[in-house]
Parts: structure tokens; C-alpha cells; sequence
């Protein structure tokens, strides 16, 4: 049985740095934090937050709902089975990410932003704009107690993003018109504990990958598990803090910068015998947002230009398998 395919070291929390914004709303402290932030995005990509002003009690609201909404039966879960929105339930086997080996060993719950069926972009067929798959019949709690917690997930990412762009010698609101509607794509992420054919496959709960986006803010249970790939190109443990949240640069940031901010490659693997639960938030604006090089570099363009909607819709059907689908 291998056992080193995800080996990982331990390191100090130097390579993936603990940021403390709690002084981000005075000016002061926002043009430090800027400056923290962009330094750590241009040469890490990862970083912890503590001081998000996030209540406690939301994000153990979430986790509970999470875990409740896991223990259904595949037959409950089944009734918002994912489709090609992106919206609902999707079982074991269905998420291949591009160079893996074989499938990832997990189960995710997928939501967006709320709109209505009548909404003028779901109208227009404008991409990832999709109303949510709620399991009301089943779990009725899901809604009520995920969407406090996502509004304030989403509120943050504005905020990191705002100091983002001061930093990058941009105005403070620089994002702020495109993350009015964003897509702001979530997931509850259930990951089993490793079986014997697992490891003999080499699976990961998440095999190596960048995120498709702009901004992750994810929260991770005590379980650790989480690996980054740091700047000399070896992997390492991004082990749970109490009360953070672990932050990344998206591969559209990423692009939209022109690659002055870098996104990180990244997996996870739960080698515990109890199950591991994640909730990532991909603060991505508007989908008609037009990802632009320019916007921040007026050198030679390593990116061409793109909508966000366009890049994760392209990205979605080259990692999920329900898009495969004939």
C-alpha cells in the first residue's frame, strides 16, 4: 500500500502567514494590511486571516447544517442532484480535476448566489447565473442556516478584496461594481475517511489543483488535512487554526493581474478515521466581469482577455463529470 504519494511537510506558519485584519476598518491599519496582503499574494498565494469580524456562532452554524445535510441518505440527497449549473448535490466519483490520476474522494453540496427564476440574467442565460438547488423537502434547515453565513463570508472577500486593490495602487472600490451581483460560488465539502482502495489508487480528497477564481475564503474543521505546494516546490501542511479562515488567489486574479498575484497549487487528504468538512467560498464577481490584464499591468499581456463566467464554466466542464454527459 503506498504511503508517501501525499506526503507533506510540517512547517511554521512563516510560509503560509497568519494575518490579523482586525484594524482593517481604520486607515492606519487598512494601508498595513494592504501591504501585508499583496506582499503575501504576489509570493505565496495563501494566507490565514484572524479578526474577520465573522461571528463564531454562523460559522458553527454552518458546519452543523453541513454535517446534517451529509448524514441524509444518497435517496434524500438525490433530489438536488447537481445538474449543469452547478447547483445541488453531487455524489462520490463525479469531480476528476484536470491531471489527476483518478476521481476525488468526496462529496459536495453546490450553491451561488440566490437569484430568482425570473431574474433578468438567468432570463438572458447569462453564465453561472442559475437559481440554487435548495433541498427544501428534505433538509429545509439547509437555506436558513447556510445563507447568513455566505453573506458574510461574501462581505468579507469584499473587503480582503478592497485592500487588495489599495494595495496593488488601485482605488479602495476598485472591485466593488462587480461584486454587487457576484457569483460568489459555494460548497460544502464532505470528505470520508480514506479506504485501502483509496490509497492503493493514490486519491485524494482533492487532487493537486489552482482555483478556478478570484478569491477563496475557506473554512476547515479541525481535522487538517489541507496541502499547499510553497515556492520551492515542495508540499507542506496548511493545518487548522481555531477561528481563521484560510485565504487564496484565484487562477482569474491571477489572470487579471496579469500574473503579479499567484495562484497556488493545492489538495487535500483525510488520513483520519471520522470524516473531514470544508466550506470554500469563491468570492468571484459579476459574471459578466471582464477580466482584463490591463487593468493592472500595461506591459506585454500573458493573458488575453475573458469574462469571469466564460473562464469557470469553461473550467467547471473540464473537472465535473456531469457536464460529460450526452
Amino acid at each position: 500500500m503506498p504511503t508517501d504519494f501525499a506526503a507533506a511537510k510540517t512547517t511554521s506558519f512563516d510560509e503560509i502567514p497568519v494575518i490579523d485584519i482586525s484594524a482593517i476598518h481604520t486607515e492606519a491599519g487598512f494601508t498595513k494590511i494592504a501591504t501585508e496582503l499583496v506582499h503575501t499574494a504576489k509570493t505565496v498565494g495563501f494566507f490565514y486571516i484572524k479578526g474577520h469580524g465573522v461571528s463564531p456562532q454562523l460559522m458553527k452554524q454552518a458546519f452543523a447544517a453541513s454535517e446534517r445535510f451529509f448524514a441524509l441518505t444518497a435517496k434524500d440527497k438525490s433530489t438536488i442532484a447537481v445538474d449543469g449549473n452547478q447547483r445541488g448535490w453531487m455524489g462520490q466519483g463525479m469531480t476528476q480535476l484536470e491531471g489527476a490520476k483518478t476521481h476525488d474522494a468526496k462529496e459536495v453540496f453546490f450553491w451561488g448566489w440566490d437569484v430568482a427564476r425570473d431574474d433578468p440574467d438567468v432570463m438572458a442565460g447569462v453564465p453561472m447565473v442559475f437559481p440554487n438547488q435548495w433541498p427544501d423537502a428534505v433538509a429545509p434547515f439547509l437555506k436558513r442556516d447556510l445563507l447568513p453565513y455566505y453573506d458574510a463570508v461574501i462581505n468579507l472577500g469584499r473587503t480582503v478584496l478592497s485592500a487588495l486593490a489599495h494595495g496593488l495602487g488601485k482605488p479602495k472600490d476598485f472591485f466593488a461594481a462587480a461584486y454587487e451581483k457576484p457569483l460568489g460560488r459555494g460548497q460544502l465539502v464532505y470528505y470520508p475517511p480514506m479506504s485501502d482502495e483509496d490509497l492503493d489508487a493514490e486519491r485524494f480528497g482533492a487532487a493537486p489543483h489552482t482555483d478556478f477564481g478570484v478569491l477563496t475564503v475557506l473554512l476547515q474543521d479541525m481535522q487538517g488535512g489541507l496541502q499547499v505546494r510553497n515556492q520551492a516546490g515542495d508540499w507542506i501542511e496548511a493545518p487548522p487554526i481555531e477561528g481563521s479562515f484560510v485565504c487564496n488567489i484565484g487562477d482569474l486574479l491571477e489572470r487579471w493581474t496579469n500574473g503579479d498575484l499567484v495562484s497556488t497549487k493545492h489538495r487535500v487528504i483525510n488520513r483520519n478515521k471520522t470524516a473531514r468538512y470544508s466550506i470554500p467560498v469563491f468570492c468571484d464577481p459579476a459574471s459578466q466581469t471582464i477580466i482584463d490584464p490591463s487593468d493592472f499591468d500595461n506591459g506585454a499581456k500573458k493573458f488575453k482577455k475573458i469574462t469571469a463566467g466564460e473562464h469557470i464554466q469553461n473550467r467547471n466542464r473540464k473537472n465535473f463529470s456531469q457536464y460529460k454527459k450526452t
